[in-house]
């Protein structure tokens, strides 16, 4: 941060903090997600996939008149039903993970394009709806950013407070040694995937508000930004450790980083070549951090 307020003058400007922090929501929400399911040893590779569809689903409804509150619970049980059919093929069918939400990513980006043969789907005029993201509490604080920090500690208590959280992480430790000790493991990897998959909903009704338009494309790439957060904040991707203050952290670096790099002109292919050395970075890191406690 200090680099890049010393090499772009605008950087600590007001506005663009601000820009920084509502542009964290979205993918935040997301890699609270994620958060989850890398905790129980898992991944999720279909994450802006589900966020596209569920958006799209959810523009359909209000496109046909369907109420608001309508159009926002279609598009977070979308997000859930995605999320619940890769926690089932995962948990009961035991496909490895990585394959399965491969296949929900491709299946669920597919049937958004289906749907919308390739082009956006426009709700009516909905200054209502449309509050949902563009709202500012106090005037200065977006409304996507409160969204985020409640959805933070909710799942901060869930983790740290609860038996449910207590699972996950044995789960994630030794799964083997949680289903000895009388742990559902099954029932725990689905309730991971299907929260996981509820954030991404909800993150496309946030997306549908803010564009006016469900866009069959959009949330390419959500996915590895939100997975590079979660892992940059320090939740290890062999499971069993995580926390969700971690996940706010690397959240806020990742979105930081992209902003200074956008304020020095920096290409987008280059950024994406210092954002995949950080990532690596902080794998290897957690690799020998692991490697040390067990000495």
């Amino acid at each position: 941060m200090i680099l890049f307020s010393i090499l772009s003058p605008y950087f600590l400007n007001f506005d663009n903090l601000i820009t920084v922090i509502k542009q964290t929501s979205v993918v935040g929400i997301i890699a609270i997600g994620v958060t989850l399911v890398i905790v129980t040893g898992g991944i999720d590779l279909s994450l802006g996939s589900v966020v596209a569809l569920s958006g799209v689903v959810a523009g359909f409804a209000l496109a046909k008149g369907a109420s608001n509150f309508v159009g926002i619970l279609i598009g977070a049980l979308i997000g859930l039903l995605c999320g619940l059919i890769s926690g089932v093929i995962v948990a009961y069918l035991e496909l490895p993970a990585f394959i399965a939400t491969l296949g929900m990513m491709m299946s669920a980006r597919g049937m958004s394009l289906v749907l919308t043969q390739g082009r956006p789907v426009y709700i009516p005029n909905n200054k209502t709806f449309n509050l949902i993201h563009n709202y500012n509490l106090f005037k200065y604080i977006p409304l996507p950013v409160i969204y985020f920090a409640v959805i933070a500690l909710l799942t901060h208590f869930l983790l740290k407070r609860t038996s449910t959280g207590r699972y996950l992480f044995a789960t994630g430790s030794n799964e083997e040694a949680a289903r000895l000790s009388g742990i559902n493991v099954r029932l725990v990897k689905l309730f991971s995937y299907g929260f996981c998959g509820f954030m991404c909903g909800l993150s496309g009704v946030i997306l549908l508000a803010r564009l006016n338009s469900a866009q069959p494309a959009i949330g390419s790439g959500y996915e590895l930004d939100a997975i590079a957060a979660v892992v940059i904040g320090g939740t290890s991707l062999s499971g069993g450790v995580g926390q969700i203050s971690g996940t706010i952290i690397g959240v806020l670096i990742m979105s930081t980083m992209k902003n200074g790099l956008n304020l020095m002109h920096v290409s987008q292919f280059w950024q994406q070549v210092i954002i995949g050395g950080v990532v690596i970075l902080a794998v290897y890191i957690d690799i020998k951090r692991r490697e040390a406690q067990r000495l």
